[in-house]
């Protein structure tokens, strides 16, 4: 069981999972859905094992997010562990049960990717825009000419350069490279 914030109470949850018969009951207090890494549902994850059944008052009780939460199904069933929804009617124990989960998985990989398109969509917008993907550059252009110039001008290494320049040979490298295809 879950509950968002501290003012709520899961009474209602705890009423419901105790009618099911439940062996143990996990529960996490003041924490939102959209936090996957918490306290009870990672307890409850660990101390499942084939043959058991993961049992929650309401879907959204154990996360917020469709990809999460079918990732988390799908582990489940990898494991051997069932799952119920108590107010959704969703029992992977039986046949339509497992239909549904199986309705859920395939609307959950066309989100995933529609999430997918729309992010590579954004990437090539941006680089058309000239936008630097990615982690920010170490080297501007301005810095990787001056140091191909003075390569070239000087006997200066590249170890000792890059040294000079606090990064790594490989870094000074690329920025070269990259510097020298942009003219």
């Amino acid at each position: 069981m879950r509950v968002s914030d501290h003012d709520q109470t899961e009474a209602l949850q705890l009423d419901a999972l105790k009618a099911a018969c439940c062996d143990a009951i996990y529960g996490d207090h003041g924490v939102s859905g959209t936090v996957t890494a918490r306290k009870g549902l990672d307890e409850v994850l660990e101390g499942l094992s084939e043959g058991d059944t993961l049992v929650v008052w309401k879907l959204d009780r154990l996360g917020r997010s469709t990809v999460h939460l079918l990732q988390l199904l799908a582990e489940l069933r990898e494991r051997g562990v069932d799952f119920q929804a108590l107010t959704q009617g969703i029992d992977t124990t039986t046949a339509i049960g497992r239909m549904l989960y199986g309705q859920l998985a395939v609307f959950a990989e066309f989100e995933r990717e529609q999430i997918s398109d729309r992010t590579k969509a954004g990437m090539a917008a941006a680089r058309k825009r000239g936008k630097h993907l990615g982690r920010p550059r170490m080297i501007t252009a301005e810095q990787a000419r001056r140091y191909a110039q003075r390569l070239e001008t000087t006997c200066i290494t590249v170890d000792d350069l890059a040294a000079e320049a606090g990064v790594s040979a490989q870094t000074l490298w690329r920025a070269i490279k990259t510097q020298r295809t942009a003219q």
